[in-house]
């Protein structure tokens, strides 16, 4: 079992910065790949970003390309996202997820931090 907490989101005008952590449970956190989503009012959850579990691979949606970094610390068994030129159209809650086989597949899910960006 793997629990997730999300914290760091809060209120931030465009182009300001965001760091949110996601602090896992779990004797194995190393062997998962973990990723960020992100849900706005009215639309869908969306992917946002994942890294493998060596830190070597990372994948990101378009829209946050050069502005968003994933980044994860195995041995505090710490995710983060640092959200860099933020804008509007970022705001959402922001989860965090882990991927326990690494075929993408994310079974366990954080509570949420909400990130909200003033034009």
């Amino acid at each position: 079992q793997v629990q997730l907490v999300e914290s760091g989101g809060g209120l931030v005008q465009a182009g300001g910065s965001l760091r949110l952590s996601c602090a896992a449970s779990g004797r194995t956190f190393s062997d998962y790949v973990m990723g960020w989503f992100r849900q706005a009012p009215g639309k869908e959850r969306e992917f946002v970003a994942t890294i493998s579990w060596s830190e070597n691979i990372t994948f990101y949606i378009d829209s946050v390309k050069g502005r968003f970094t994933i980044s994860r610390d195995n041995a505090k068994k710490m995710v983060y996202l640092q959200m860099n030129r933020l804008k509007p159209e970022d705001t959402a809650v922001y989860y965090c997820a882990a991927d326990p086989n690494g075929g993408l597949e994310f079974a366990y899910w954080g509570q949420g931090t909400q990130v909200t960006v003033s034009s």
